[in-house]
């Protein structure tokens, strides 16, 4: 009996041990369990890597956004933004085409990348861009221009592919110091300079008169400039009525509509050959700044290298006053300005990644930052809340007058006529680059050939004459036409 109660006390003790650790596990389970519902994990650091082609006062003005954005927003959200500068805009081309093919001593694709549409296209065929669509609400996707998405899509699509966070037009870039005698003696003004067959006929009228201000015949000095030749070709085109390539089905179309393209040449290459038009240094400006040119057309992100300085081949120095107007259209044409500046994309590593870069781009295009960025370097904020002088007046932000002419009048072209970019496509950058070339090699070629002849003796109407001709234009209209063929061929 003893051994039986022995036992059952043993028993009622076992259970009432076990029943005191289920209890005890219990609690602790519950504990546990509130400790876990009041922290949340902690979000691990992001470091983004940027690639830009900004220099100068560009480059100055995005770094100190960066330093604000990881002193801030970044410091809370734990993302540090890292950006380098990687050349130009084809050096940073040529490294990211380098990174993505995994070529012998590329450097690792970065987080993040400035991209012009036909780079990004090229990227996102490898499969390697983030679709940036689904961290943008309607209403956060409706704050911006209209135009700056829609470049991002890539091939159509409800996509964003491209960011955009600063955008620019072309603008007509003038010398007003030197222009001002000229203007004076000739009656010729601003207003003659509306258009490009004025432009071209007002550099004739200048090189004319300088070339009367020397004993020696035929020293006039050139009027005008201009950087990119395939914005020329392609707005141009558009103004005539024409688009010398659009993307159907996604297979490139070129219209290289001879009328158009006679109307391009005769108001670039034929006063080019003739001493009118000039290009010897890397940019215009840097013409401008050696007295090589008085006026050009360039970018409005460009402007902030227009020179305050001249100094001519004899040393002479002296301080010079911009005057902004708006880029020359054809005469009788359509309303159309470039939309041109470089969006940023992002590398689709990881959705962390992505959904930091995002933030950062966000961040960067709100207005006030947007603003700053502006001022600085001459691009335009891309928020339609931010497009307008007043607004970035109004900012509290020292605005000089030669910015605020470049900002204000960029912001007037934008608002009066109808943004063209054309659509990417595989051999996009090659046709720009034909478009870049084409005419401006020829230009320099035939253009040094008119002078020798001059140097020998000869008139300046007698050594142009030969180019001037309608043949001299049909050659090269068959040559470059069959080269755009060739490159539109390969792509389809």
């Amino acid at each position: 009996m003893k051994s039986h109660a022995f036992k059952k006390d043993l028993r009622r003790l076992l259970r009432r041990g076990v029943s005191f650790v289920l209890c005890l596990a219990a609690a602790c389970g519950v504990l546990t369990g509130c400790a876990g519902a009041q922290s949340v994990p902690e979000q691990e650091p992001i470091s983004l890597t940027v690639w830009t082609y900004y220099n100068g006062d560009q480059l100055a003005a995005f770094q100190e956004l960066i330093r604000h954005f990881n002193d801030t927003v970044g410091r809370e959200k734990k993302i540090t933004v890292e950006s380098y500068n990687l050349g130009s805009v084809n050096d940073l081309q040529d490294a990211v085409m380098n990174s993505a093919d995994g070529k012998i001593g590329a450097q690792p694709l970065p987080d993040i990348f400035m991209a012009y549409a036909d780079t990004a296209f090229a990227i996102d065929e490898k499969g390697l861009l983030a679709d940036l669509t689904p961290y943008l609400t309607p209403k956060e996707r409706e704050e911006y221009v209209d135009g700056y998405l829609e470049e991002g899509a890539l091939g159509g699509g409800d996509t964003v592919k491209i960011f955009p966070i600063a955008k620019s037009v072309e603008l007509f870039l003038l010398n007003r110091t030197d222009f001002a005698p000229f203007s004076e003696e000739t009656g010729i003004t601003e207003k003659d300079l509306a258009t490009f067959e004025g432009v071209a006929r007002v550099a004739k009228a200048y090189y004319e008169w300088t070339d009367a201000k020397t004993p020696e015949p035929y020293d006039g000095q050139a009027f005008f400039g201009r950087d990119s030749m395939s914005n020329y070709f392609l707005i141009g085109a558009k103004q005539l009525g024409v688009t010398l390539v659009r993307v159907e089905d996604g297979k490139p179309v070129i219209d290289f509509d001879k009328d158009a393209v006679r109307r391009i040449w005769d108001n670039y290459y034929v006063p080019f050959v003739q001493g009118y038009f000039d290009a010897s240094g890397r940019y215009r400006s840097d013409d401008i700044k050696t007295g090589n040119i008085i006026a050009l057309v360039g970018s409005s992100s460009g402007a902030t290298y227009f020179p305050d300085t001249i100094i001519r081949d004899d040393a002479d120095a002296y301080e010079v006053e911009l005057e902004v107007l708006p880029c020359p259209q054809f005469e009788g044409g359509e309303k159309y300005a470039v939309q041109q500046g470089a969006g940023m994309v992002v590398i689709d590593k990881s959705e962390e990644v992505v959904k930091a870069g995002v933030e950062f781009l966000k961040w960067f295009t709100q207005k006030e930052q947007n603003i700053r960025f502006s001022v600085q370097s001459g691009y335009l904020p891309v928020k339609k809340e931010s497009n307008h002088i007043d607004v970035i007046r109004e900012a509290g932000i020292t605005l000089d007058a030669r910015m605020e002419a470049v900002l204000s009048t960029a912001l007037e072209s934008v608002e009066q006529n109808t943004l063209y970019t054309p659509q990417a496509f595989r051999n996009g950058t090659k046709f720009r680059e034909m478009l870049d070339y084409g005419m401006y090699d020829r230009a320099l070629a035939d253009a040094k050939t008119v002078r020798e002849a001059v140097e020998a003796g000869a008139s300046l109407e007698e050594a142009s004459a030969p180019f001037l001709s309608d043949a001299c234009f049909e050659e090269w209209y068959a040559s470059i036409y069959n080269r755009l063929e060739k490159l539109v061929q390969e792509d389809t």
